[in-house]
C-alpha cells in the first residue's frame, strides 16, 4: 500500500499507448484524469488564482488505482497496461538553491579543496573543523556575525566560493535542468559516466507561480557529481545538468488548509540508499536547519530582476552530504549502478529512483514543442 497523508495532490501520467501526458489528482485511492482545455497542463493549474480550489472541484475520470500504478513504477517487470508516473511538473523552469544549510557547508568546501579527489576528504575535514568549528548553525547569512567569520577565514587563507554563498549575503540559484527534462517516481536517475565520486541530494522543491506565489511542494533528488564540481565551480552545469539527473515527485502537494509553507519548514526529509552490493545508507535532512528561509530563496530566484512566465520549481538544498565509507576506510560514499534511492517525508510521500549512467537512462525526447502539438491535436489548446 502507498502511504500519502490526506491532502490535495497534483501530478502527471503517461497513458498506455502514448499521447499527451494527463494531469491527475488523487481521489478515494484512484488516479483521476482532470486534463481539460481550461487547464491542459500542470503549469496552467499552478498559474490559476487558486490552484487548490481548482483541483478540488475539477471534473475528472478515474483511470487507475494509485497503489497499482506506484507499485508498477518500481517493479522489475512492468505492466504495460497501467499508466506511467511522470515528473509532476511540465512547463515550469527547474531551478535549484545551493549551500543553503550551514551544517553541510563544510562538505562543499572539502569538495573544492580536494579538487575532486575523495581520498583527500578525510584529512581536509579534520583540518577545516579545526579552523571553522563544528557549529555554524546559528549563523545568519549576510549578518555581522557571518561577516566576522568570513574575515577570520580569509585571514586563515581558507575562504571559499562555497563559504561566500553559504554565509554571505547572496544565495546561490542555478538551473538544474530544462523544463520537462526532470524524471518522476520509479524512473532511473543518471550519473555522467566521467564521475567516480557522486551522491544523491534529498530535497524539498517548491512550486512557484509566475507571480512569485508558492503554491505547493514536492520531493526532489538533485543528483550531484562531487568530483566534477570539486574540480571547479565553473563546472556546475556539467556536475548538475545531465540526462535524468533531476528527479521530482511523486506528486505536488498543493497548499491548502493546514498544509502551508510552515509545514515545509518543519519537515524531516529522510534518505535511504540500498545497493545491489548489500550496502545501506540512511540519513535525514531537517528543514528547520535551513540557513535561508524558503521565501528568501524564492525571492532570490524570481522578482523584478528575473521573470518566469510559466512559473518555476525551486529545489531548496540539503543538509545531507554522505560521508559513510563504502569501499574501504577513508574512501567515503559514492553511488554504484543499481542503487535504489528513496527520499521521503510523511507530508509528501516517497520519491524512489534507481541509479544508472545518464547515457543508459531513457533519453529525453519529449519537450514543450511535442507537448503543444499533442495538446493541439487533442483539441485542448484554447
Amino acid at each position: 500500500m502507498t502511504f500519502l497523508e490526506p491532502g490535495l495532490y497534483l501530478g502527471r501520467v503517461q497513458m498506455p499507448g502514448g499521447g499527451y501526458p494527463r494531469v491527475v489528482t488523487i481521489r478515494d485511492g484512484q488516479l483521476v484524469d482532470i486534463t481539460s482545455s481550461a487547464a491542459p497542463t500542470v503549469r496552467d493549474i499552478c498559474e490559476g488564482e487558486d490552484p487548490a480550489a481548482y483541483v478540488r472541484s475539477a471534473p475528472g475520470e478515474a483511470i487507475a488505482a494509485l497503489d497499482a500504478v506506484m507499485a508498477n513504477a518500481v517493479a522489475k517487470e512492468k505492466d504495460a497496461s497501467l499508466p506511467t508516473l511522470l515528473s509532476p511538473v511540465d512547463l515550469q523552469a527547474i531551478k535549484a538553491s545551493g549551500v543553503t544549510f550551514v551544517v553541510s557547508l563544510l562538505e562543499r568546501v572539502i569538495e573544492e579543496q580536494a579538487k575532486g579527489d575523495p581520498a583527500k576528504a578525510d584529512a581536509l575535514r579534520g583540518e577545516m573543523l579545526s579552523l571553522i568549528g563544528e557549529d555554524l548553525s546559528q549563523l545568519v547569512p549576510g549578518s555581522d556575525a557571518a561577516m566576522a567569520v568570513k574575515a577570520k577565514l580569509i585571514e586563515k587563507g581558507v575562504w571559499s566560493q562555497y563559504l561566500e554563498v553559504g554565509i554571505g549575503p547572496d544565495a546561490e540559484i542555478f538551473t538544474k535542468c530544462q523544463p520537462m527534462a526532470s524524471v518522476g517516481y520509479g524512473a532511473e536517475v543518471g550519473l555522467h559516466p566521467i564521475s567516480t565520486w557522486n551522491n544523491p541530494e534529498p530535497e524539498v522543491a517548491l512550486i512557484v507561480s509566475s507571480r512569485g506565489g508558492i503554491v505547493g511542494a514536492t520531493l526532489g533528488n538533485d543528483v550531484n557529481l562531487r568530483d566534477v564540481e570539486g574540480r571547479s565551480a565553473l563546472l556546475l552545469g556539467k556536475a548538475k545538468d545531465n540526462n535524468a539527473s533531476a528527479a521530482l515527485g511523486p506528486f505536488i502537494r498543493l497548499f491548502e488548509g493546514g498544509f502551508t509553507i510552515d509545514s515545509v519548514k518543519a519537515m524531516e526529509v529522510g534518505l535511504e540508499v540500498k545497493g545491489e552490493d548489500g550496502f545501506v545508507l540512511t540519513g535525514h535532512s531537517s528543514m528547520s536547519q535551513i540557513s535561508r528561509t524558503p521565501e528568501s530563496l524564492v525571492a532570490a530566484a524570481i522578482g523584478e530582476h528575473h521573470q518566469y512566465p510559466d512559473g518555476l520549481v525551486l529545489y531548496l538544498g540539503t543538509m545531507f552530504a554522505p560521508v559513510q565509507d563504502r569501499d574501504g576506510a577513508g574512501k567515503g560514499f559514492t553511488h554504484k549502478l543499481g542503487d535504489v534511492v528513496t527520499i521521503s517525508t510523511p507530508a509528501l510521500g516517497a520519491l524512489v529512483n534507481t541509479v544508472n549512467l545518464s547515457t543508459k537512462c531513457a533519453p529525453w525526447t519529449y519537450g514543450p514543442r511535442q507537448l503543444m502539438g499533442d495538446l493541439a491535436r487533442a483539441g485542448l489548446l484554447q
